[in-house]
């Protein structure tokens, strides 16, 4: 599925490439800083005393890694791997675990040496209690979705997976669900929905659309993910609000683009909003939406609106 340079790359930039090449793990900034006691991820701030949710357990894994309907112009991934047709064969869930889980140790292994890592953390990173179903591509491409969030319940885990919104009818019908579902919400109409996420089907804005009337029935923690640009999709909160409201999910995350990866070839260091100015427009939507801001964690630009 991928050729041998490109996962050099992708191994070059810290991924593991797991089975037959459609899946990968990758060590997230934050799992790394709460190893070393130098803060944790906002997903941990935001909801780990809720489902338990702990940075240093926390695997970054996607079983879907050179596939995707979309070619955001944000996206710290290189694009040019990206096909919106599922290829090959498809690897059991449970095995891709397994071999994550493995990869993750191995990536892991370095911190042994570090005096300044907590021994307690690192022992318990060693067994993930949460998988983040997000780390590239799209997973509601892969076939064995239901069944992969079958397994990381069955072994205690919890789950998120994240999703671009394209298909509405693989959320629908999706079974078991995860501890929490994702949309991402990255633009407030047709037409800067094109520009940024360059979608690779002709129907996108609709499938998107459709996915927010199917995930308002949706019976676990929803969530819309926006992600804002500066001086390209910053802007109409009002219609995000509306965008909103078709879904009436649980949380909304309001996050700045970071200016890191392969954006910085399509985007520019100028297009990543301050905190400040994440915070303002959150506030603007809390407002349309008859709520408040419920928390913020700057040092990742994202503010949490509860509703």
């Amino acid at each position: 599925m991928l050729s041998a340079d490109q996962i050099s790359r992708l191994e070059n930039a810290g991924y593991r490439v797991l089975g037959r090449g459609h899946s990968a793990v990758k060590v997230c900034h934050w799992t790394k800083r709460s190893l070393v006691g130098r803060g944790v991820c906002y997903k941990e701030q935001f909801y780990g005393s809720e489902i338990g949710l702990r940075s240093h357990r926390c695997l970054q894994f996607t079983p879907a890694l050179p596939f995707c309907d979309h070619k955001c112009v944000f996206c710290w991934r290189d694009t040019s791997i990206t096909t919106p047709v599922w290829r090959g064969s498809v690897d059991d869930p449970g095995a891709l675990l397994d071999e994550a889980i493995r990869a993750q140790r191995e990536l892991l292994s370095g911190f042994g040496g570090n005096p300044l890592v907590d021994r307690k953390k690192l022992e318990e990173a060693q067994h993930p209690k949460h998988c983040a179903i997000s780390l590239a591509g799209e997973p509601t491409l892969y076939p064995k979705l239901g069944e992969l969030v079958r397994e990381c319940r069955s072994r205690g885990m919890t789950s998120f997976v994240v999703s671009n919104g394209l298909h509405p009818e693989v959320l629908s019908a999706l079974k078991p669900l995860p501890t929490q579902l994702y949309v991402s919400v990255v633009a407030p109409d047709r037409h800067t929905y094109e520009n940024v996420c360059n979608p690779l089907r002709p129907d996108g804005w609709e499938r998107f659309v459709e996915s927010l009337r199917v995930m308002k029935g949706i019976d676990t923690r929803r969530a819309l993910r926006l992600t804002l640009v500066k001086g390209v999709n910053m802007v109409r909160p009002h219609e995000y609000v509306r965008l909103i409201r078709l879904a009436e999910p649980d949380y909304v995350e309001v996050k700045g683009y970071m200016w890191v990866g392969y954006s910085r070839v399509r985007l520019k260091l100028e297009n990543m909003p301050s905190h400040v100015e994440i915070r303002e427009f959150a506030q603007e939507l809390a407002r349309g939406l008859g709520t408040r801001i419920a928390d913020e964690a700057e040092a990742s630009r994202v503010v949490l609106i509860r509703l």
